[in-house]
């Protein structure tokens, strides 16, 4: 193939979902050896577009040309025929069966037989050549989060992917699995494989990607053929239509203790807390930092009243948590917004209205002797549509319909509204375009102000040393060390994630 053929090319695309237009007329380019950035809003059209080249939807017009040859993919076993791999953000492993199991899922055998000696003979191969290398026996359930995005793109080769695409790759992992994830990804460019990296971290985008082309309403809103040169204002500029300034902090006056736990221990699913003591004081943004599966969940759900500890005490607003249930700790002043916005945030399939009271649903606001309050319920959600400007037809909409900015704008308007005491937010910005994240620094910035106390459990670590007044890493289910935010780098919280003792 002549090196001026694009590796892919997506010409004229468009896609329509009833009148909303998630693609019009979009053309992408991806060489051979070539990185390219997509970057967009929530709501640009990146995934669409994805799925499209992916196989998952058709397009309504446009063509889709591999390696200079017209091709129609109908489908992913289309996509993965022709060389084309797409890393998910949530992985699609079997966990109880081995790394090299997981491989030879859907490929046949030779007369009837898995080809285990093939396939470890390509796994070393693979390693050798790209850096990625696992072990092959070890069951996937057993493997960091890390490894796992690993055996993702692993999987990927082997079925001989000429194309990589990966969407937000980088959210899940600690900085020093984000360099080995690079130069992996390099590795593969010097051997002709062409990537499409979809991340709404620019400062990673400039520092990986040859070029980017930027999605807006469904457009192509604009290309940069020098990320590195290019400013991460004049990218999000590009993105968003508008400059992004980011939010200022002023100094930070904490005064008591809301919320205190001591050596707090669990038990239950994925890894428990082990004595853990902490304090977030009113007007303070506490971080919580770590490789994703090192207790955050546990300490997200016992402070929210979700999961009842074995040892160890917790205080809010200076009052003992007894029961240990969502409604008592909500009563003591605390608010939540959890990690998963479509499952345990709000209930997709009832209307937005609903979704935004139905914590308080009993209360005298909303219901008199166990009726509802119709009028009350919609004006509620009338007035935070408009106060934090989600954008959507109206409160009745099903709030499964709106996009990921807008729902996490809804949950932030259903707890700030009720001034709590504490809140405690689990990665509150993930997935979220630079413009609405944003939108939700400012917020919490502001209820500092007002001396609420914040609990931000986040893996993004410029998010965590933007906010923060404190930052504590959490490694194995333990505080594994806490540093004032003026004295914490991406470096030091890093050793502390890998595991390093002390303080850094």
């Amino acid at each position: 193939m002549s090196p001026d053929v694009p590796l892919i090319e997506m010409r004229g695309i468009s896609k329509s979902f009833g009148a909303v237009k998630a693609n019009q007329a979009v053309d992408l380019v991806v060489g051979r050896g070539e990185i390219l950035g997509l970057l967009g809003e929530n709501g640009a059209g990146k995934t669409t577009l994805m799925n499209i080249l992916f196989g998952a939807y058709q397009p309504d017009a446009g063509e889709i040309f591999i390696e200079g040859k017209p091709t129609v993919i109908n489908s992913s076993a289309d996509a993965l025929a022709a060389g084309i791999g797409m890393v998910h953000q949530h992985f699609h492993l079997a966990g109880r069966m081995s790394v090299l199991e997981n491989l030879l899922i859907g490929i046949p055998g030779k007369n009837g037989r898995l080809d285990r000696a093939g396939a470890l003979v390509k796994l070393a191969e693979i390693a050798d050549r790209y850096g990625l290398k696992l072990d092959p026996d070890v069951a996937v359930s057993s493997l960091s989060i890390g490894e796992q995005q690993r055996l993702e793109i692993v999987k990927a080769l082997y079925r001989g992917a000429k194309l990589l695409i990966l969407d937000e790759p980088t959210a899940v992992l600690a900085p020093g699995e984000v360099e080995g994830l690079f130069a992996a990804l390099r590795a593969m460019t010097q051997q002709g494989l062409g990537i499409i990296f979809i991340s709404h971290k620019l400062n990673e985008v400039r520092a990986l990607t040859h070029r980017c082309t930027v999605l807006r309403h469904g457009r192509v809103a604009g290309r940069v053929d020098r990320p590195a040169e290019t400013a991460t204002a004049e990218m999000a500029r590009l993105m968003c239509g508008h400059e992004i300034v980011p939010p200022a902090k002023g100094p930070s006056v904490p005064g008591s203790a809301v919320l205190q736990l001591e050596r707090v221990s669990t038990d239950g699913p994925g890894m428990p807390l082990r004595d853990v003591s902490l304090s977030v004081r009113e007007g303070e943004i506490v971080g919580i930092a770590g490789v994703s599966g090192n207790g955050q969940r546990a300490l997200a759900d016992v402070v929210s009243g979700m999961l009842r500890p074995n040892a160890g005490q917790i205080e809010i607003g200076g009052k003992a948590v007894s029961r240990f249930t969502p409604r008592e700790v909500q009563a003591l002043g605390l608010g939540r917004i959890p990690e998963d916005r479509m499952t345990t945030g709000l209930v997709t399939n009832l209307p937005l209205a609903d979704s935004m009271v139905l914590p308080r649903v009993g209360t005298e606001a909303f219901s008199r002797k166990g009726l509802l309050k119709p009028g009350a319920i919609i004006a509620f959600a009338e007035e935070q549509i408009k106060a934090y400007d989600i954008r959507c037809p109206g409160p009745m909409i099903r709030a499964g319909a709106l996009s990921g900015g807008n729902l996490q704008k809804a949950l932030l308007a259903r707890e700030l509204a009720f001034d709590p005491k504490v809140l405690i937010a689990a990665q509150p910005t993930r997935g979220l375009d630079i413009g609405a994240a944003r939108f939700v620094h400012e917020k919490f910035l502001a209820l500092r102000e007002r001396r609420c106390g914040i609990l931000v459990i986040s893996e993004d670590l410029e998010e965590l040393l933007t906010l923060s007044d404190r930052i504590a890493v959490m490694y194995e289910g333990r505080i594994a060390g806490m540093l004032d935010a003026a004295d914490a780098t991406v470096a030091r919280l890093g050793m502390l994630m890998s595991g390093a003792e002390g303080n850094a």
